[in-house]
């Protein structure tokens, strides 16, 4: 896609092996797609939890020469690459969070979002607790060292059931790893095993590659894992099939690896099937189809295989550069993308091209490509989207929060289409969408289109409110003070 948009973060956790911090790295590696804000690693050696977490890349932050992953060396490890979706890309909110209290120590990594963090966080400021980061995930450490939490049989399934949202964790405790997912399993985690038997948990199943691990299946929503000396073993907090699941359609139209295989499908041939569909709904003349790489890819060719139109490279994306989506800033995307994705002249000069894209959320980056294609001489451009046009803002992990912000809010085609400055533009419909997914339509979350929540969301969330928080409270401090 052309990015401006933002996404969640990655989780790997492995048990029992000699090399487990190595491997985490290497399995946050392979997730970095999933954010590039920071990263970081916690191990244990069956008494005492180490961590170290930083700003940058998986690369950049366990840089080869400084001996981290060394120091860290355990047989345990769970490990995390972020992206901010609640609290600001600062270290302080760098993940995995090391944490100490009544039972010992624990370290804890996220992916998703709580929609009630802020309110659970007020009531424990409000009582005198003090809070490290701006995260929503740090709330969990203060609900698992909660007296009346920590005394019932189990503590941690007991403190699940406060949350709200999305999220799927990572606990690292002394002894052991344990893995929960939310009742509605927005966010995709897997379960994998090496070949000497040591389990493996991860976001996704391209992870498992990395480590040389063999996929068994996925977390159930509602499920905690746990690793430890005798094994895996499975519990459910919530009881099974009493709440209908909302799969994250996003994760497979963008956010996971092609390789990846979660929701019952592989990501590649999901999105190659948005793409026919694409190709169905909107066919259009013209001479090429070019894809928004990377996560256009797919859907390109799919649109170019029932089209009957050639494919071809008309936009180059660098590696060296990441997810200009998962950058914290809309300056840094317009930036990144300029160095991201270049033209290929001699693929669009003089032809008809139609551009396949996953999503657009703001648009400003598009348009600048749309104008870059039209500088190399294209003669017509054909916008498709692979989704349908985003309306709603997400509560649960993706980072358009705001309705002004999207592009479609308060346009129709012929306005998105002038906006953009194409010559036609063409959305995926919600059912051609659904169509083409393995699971049953209920079976996800299609709030960012509908504006139809499944987790119940009593108010608006901004990433930036706790920090805004924050200030507040010390500007009454300066003004007391004066």
């Amino acid at each position: 896609m052309i990015p401006d948009k933002k996404e969640s973060c990655g989780l790997f956790g492995i048990f029992g092996d000699n090399e487990a911090v190595q491997k985490t790295y290497l399995g946050l590696y392979s997730l970095q797609h999933r954010g590039q804000e920071s990263a970081g690693i916690a191990s244990s050696d069956g008494q005492f939890i180490q961590c170290y977490t930083g700003m940058g890349t998986v690369g950049r932050v366990f840089r080869s020469g400084t001996g981290i992953l060394e120091r860290l060396a355990n047989p345990m490890a769970i490990g995390h690459v972020r992206y901010s979706t609640t609290g600001a890309s600062k270290a302080i909110n760098s993940q995995p969070f090391l944490s100490e209290y009544s039972r010992g120590q624990v370290a804890v990594a996220h992916n998703g979002n709580l929609i009630n963090a802020a309110l659970l966080r007020d009531e424990y400021e409000a009582y005198g607790s003090l809070f490290k980061s701006t995260s929503d995930t740090e709330i969990i450490t203060h609900l698992l060292a909660k007296p009346t939490h920590v005394s019932k049989a189990d503590p941690l399934a007991h403190v699940l059931n406060h949350l709200q949202g999305a999220y799927c964790l990572l606990f690292l405790f002394a002894d052991r790893i344990e893995a929960a997912r939310d009742p509605y399993g927005v966010r995709p985690l897997c379960i994998g095993q090496t070949e000497k038997g040591c389990y493996v948990i991860a976001s996704e199943t391209c992870a498992f590659d990395a480590v040389g691990a063999k996929f068994i299946r996925e977390v159930e929503p509602g499920e905690i894992i746990r690793l430890d000396k005798n094994g895996m073993s499975s519990r459910f907090f919530v009881t099974p099939g009493t709440i209908t699941p909302a799969y994250c359609t996003f994760e497979h139209i963008y956010f996971g690896k092609q390789t990846s295989f979660f929701f019952g499908e592989n990501v590649h041939e999901f999105r190659k099937k948005l793409g026919r569909r694409l190709a169905i709904e909107h066919p259009v003349e013209a001479d090429v189809v070019i894809p928004v790489p990377d996560s256009g890819t797919s859907a390109a060719i799919g649109y170019s295989e029932q089209s009957g139109l050639p494919f071809d490279m008309g936009l180059v994306r660098s590696h060296y550069i990441g997810r200009t989506f998962i950058s914290p800033s809309q300056d840094l995307r317009e930036t990144q993308v300029k160095l991201k994705l270049a033209v290929v002249k001699e693929a669009v000069k003089g032809k008809r091209i139609v551009v396949v894209d996953d999503s657009i959320v703001r648009g400003t980056t598009t348009k600048g490509k749309i104008k870059a294609l039209r500088q190399a001489g294209a003669k017509e451009i054909h916008m498709r989207v692979s989704c349908p046009p985003l309306r709603h803002p997400c509560f649960y992990g993706v980072d358009f929060p705001t309705r002004e912000e999207l592009l479609a809010n308060n346009r129709n085609l012929e306005q998105i289409k002038e906006f953009l400055g194409v010559d036609s533009v063409g959305y995926v419909s919600l059912e051609g969408l659904l169509s083409c997914a393995s699971q049953p339509t209920e079976n996800y979350c299609t709030a960012c289109w509908t504006g139809k929540y499944k987790i119940p969301v009593d108010i608006a969330v901004n990433k930036f409110a706790r920090e805004h928080h924050q200030m507040n409270m010390f500007d009454d401090f300066v003004r007391a003070d004066d």
